[in-house]
C-alpha cells in the first residue's frame, strides 16, 4: 500500500488497472485504502480547509484545471470569496496544460492530505473503515 502511495498517479494508474485484470477483488481492496485526488470530495470542510492552508495555489489552481465541476465547487465553497475568485482567474489565464502537469500537482496535493492525516491533523474516513462521531 505504502508503495502505492508514493509513486506517481500515472504509475499509480497503470498498476490498478493490471491489478483489476488479475485480482478485481485485490485491486478494490486497494482502492478502498488509497486515497486519490478525487476522493477529496469526501473530506469534511474543516480537513479541507485545513489542507488549503498547507496547498501552494499554483500548485492548486493546476490541480483543479483537471477536475470535475463538483470537486471545484467543493474548493471553492471552503475558500474566501475572493480567494476562490483569484484562483479561479488564475486557471482561465493559465490556458491549456499538459495532462502530466496536472497530475503532478494533484498528486503534491494528496502528499499534503497524506502528510497531515500522518500527523494526526485530519481524519480520512476510508470505506467504511472508520465511523467518526461528529
Amino acid at each position: 500500500m505504502d508503495i502505492i502511495n508514493r509513486v506517481d498517479r500515472g504509475t499509480e494508474r497503470n498498476i490498478m488497472e493490471m491489478l483489476e485484470e488479475k485480482d478485481p477483488d485485490l485491486a478494490e481492496e486497494i482502492k478502498r485504502r488509497l486515497f486519490v485526488f478525487e476522493d477529496v470530495i469526501g473530506l469534511d470542510d474543516r480537513s479541507l480547509q485545513r489542507v488549503l492552508r498547507e496547498v501552494d495555489i499554483k500548485d492548486l489552481s493546476l490541480a483543479l484545471k483537471g477536475a470535475t465541476e463538483e470537486l471545484r465547487q467543493k474548493f471553492f465553497k471552503n475558500m474566501s470569496k475572493r480567494a476562490s475568485e483569484m484562483l479561479l482567474e488564475d486557471m482561465q489565464f493559465m490556458g491549456p496544460v499538459r495532462v502530466r502537469d496536472v497530475e503532478e500537482a494533484q498528486q503534491k496535493i494528496v502528499n499534503v492530505i497524506r502528510a497531515l492525516e500522518d500527523a494526526g491533523e485530519i481524519v480520512i474516513a476510508r470505506g467504511g473503515e472508520e465511523e467518526l462521531i461528529v
